[in-house]
């Protein structure tokens, strides 16, 4: 079920009614939340809610073991490595078995390894890298082991189950566990991001795709090299747009029912280098995997050139995360090649030197850099990224111009030389509204939302992130 969805909009207005009836009792608050958050997850497929239960329930029984035997990290061992190849076997099996399919046949072997279908249960990345910050949490004694409705609930917690954000355990539980009566949060920026995520994902997203991204990746080699680089510039609008869009969503719908997540994004099109562009792009991953990957390989603590080494396997590792497939290696090894050279020029020439010269120079190339990754991450194959590159290569000349992508290309600088005090209108819309009488806000939403739906395509537009 999509979030967008009127289905999910009306059957939300009606939980969002029986929840508050129970603001004096927020543990019964919780456990009508649970039983929502699988509701939700069993709407894609009951099988999904079966797998999260079940591996809800292995990693709380092993949190129990760590915490009743703190000095032995064998239970904490034997718990990562359940949690990591829960989501190997789901998400990588058939990756790994075809690249060891292939490995076989080079050497010769006669083997045939065998096959199955393995559909990946929805959510189950984030519900992953939430399971692990709470067992690194329990095992360095900054959280005593919950009680289990908690535990689910944080795992299954629908706003951020499908695509994020990374909640942590030692910001998120205690808000589960909480005394308190709850009350709803901030609900006129609830209302502001709810519009804002309607108009990004709804209209301006869906809109980029249509028209331009999918026609111009779906046959690369018809396109002229305009029309391929336009259509580069249209996917790294249109993937913030749907993720920053998505994220704006389900801020919202936490801060209507008393939660506040984790900041996601920090205009990154606007970021100075790569290091400033992982400050900024998807920021409950990034500080997921600098203090869970990057960190625990030994950070920068061994040294300038083991620094480089730990960089870049976890930026490989950010690549692998995001899809079971050659392109996204290829993306992850693009970044993190980019920070190794920005880290090397740093140490030899002096760091930021681009960025004290010129901020512009510094944040032009930093986006042109992150569109030419971009490449890879939208394609579906490595192959499929290698061609789109060939084509803008050699469609410079015969091959006809589908768009005025120059015009186009020239009216996305000029708005994003605006876009830093684009950025401020959401909030200053908020503070508009906090102005208006609530009897008016909802013929205001009605109004805007009919609008963004005349402009919009017909259809209810995936979330991407959903995907990984």
């Amino acid at each position: 079920m999509s979030y967008l969805s009127i289905e999910f909009a009306i059957l939300f207005l009606v939980f969002l009614g029986l929840y508050w009836s129970l603001q004096q009792k927020t543990k019964w608050q919780n456990y009508l939340l649970l039983l929502a958050n699988y509701g939700v997850v069993a709407s894609f497929d009951v099988c999904f809610a079966l797998v999260l239960a079940g591996y809800s329930a292995v990693i709380y029984g092993l949190s129990i073991a760590i915490a009743r035997n703190p000095e032995q990290n064998k239970w904490f061992v034997i718990s990562i490595v359940a949690a990591i190849g829960n989501l190997a076997v789901f998400k990588y099996f058939d990756f790994f078995r075809t690249v060891l399919q292939d490995v076989l046949n080079l050497l010769g072997l006669n083997v045939l390894l065998p096959g199955l279908e393995i559909i990946m249960p929805i959510g189950i990345s984030f519900y992953t890298f939430h399971s692990v910050s709470y067992l690194f949490s329990v095992k360095k004694g900054e959280l005593d082991v919950p009680h289990w409705s908690d535990f689910a609930l944080f795992l299954s917690f629908f706003p951020s189950i499908v695509a994020g954000p990374i909640n942590r355990a030692k910001a998120f539980l205690p808000q589960i566990q909480t005394q308190s009566i709850r009350e709803v949060l901030e609900p006129h920026r609830a209302f502001t991001l709810i519009l804002l995520a309607i108009i990004k994902v709804y209209w301006l997203s869906a809109v980029l795709a249509q028209h331009w991204v999918d026609p111009v990746f779906a046959s690369p080699m018809e396109y002229h090299t305009l029309d391929l680089i336009f259509a580069l510039y249209a996917y790294a609008i249109q993937l913030y747009l749907n993720f920053s869009g998505y994220t704006d969503l389900v801020t919202a719908i936490a801060l209507l029912l008393g939660f506040r997540l984790p900041i996601n994004f920090n205009t990154p099109y606007l970021a100075m280098n790569l290091r400033d562009f992982w400050n900024r792009w998807h920021i409950s991953l990034s500080t997921w995997i600098r203090d869970y990957v990057y960190i625990p390989l030994g950070g920068n603590r061994k040294g300038f050139s083991r620094t480089q080494i730990n960089l870049m396997l976890a930026m490989l590792l950010s690549g692998l995360w995001h899809g079971a497939g050659l392109n996204f290696i290829v993306w992850g090894a693009i970044h993190g090649l980019g920070m190794v050279v920005l880290n090397v020029c740093d140490h030899y020439f002096g760091r930021d030197r681009i960025t004290h010269h010129s901020t512009l120079i510094a944040k032009l190339l930093t986006f042109h850099y992150v569109c030419f990754a971009w490449i890879f991450f939208r394609s579906t194959s490595f192959m499929e990224g290698m061609e789109y590159l060939s084509a803008m290569a050699d469609n410079f000349t015969g091959v006809e111009l589908h768009f005025n992508s120059l015009i186009y290309i020239i009216l996305l600088f000029i708005f994003y030389c605006f876009y830093p005090v684009l950025v401020n209108v959401p909030q200053q819309f908020c503070r508009l509204i906090s102005q208006v009488n609530w009897i008016a806000l909802p013929f205001l939403f009605i109004a805007i939302l009919w609008l963004v739906i005349s402009f919009a395509p017909s259809g209810i537009p995936n979330f991407i992130y959903a995907g990984f």
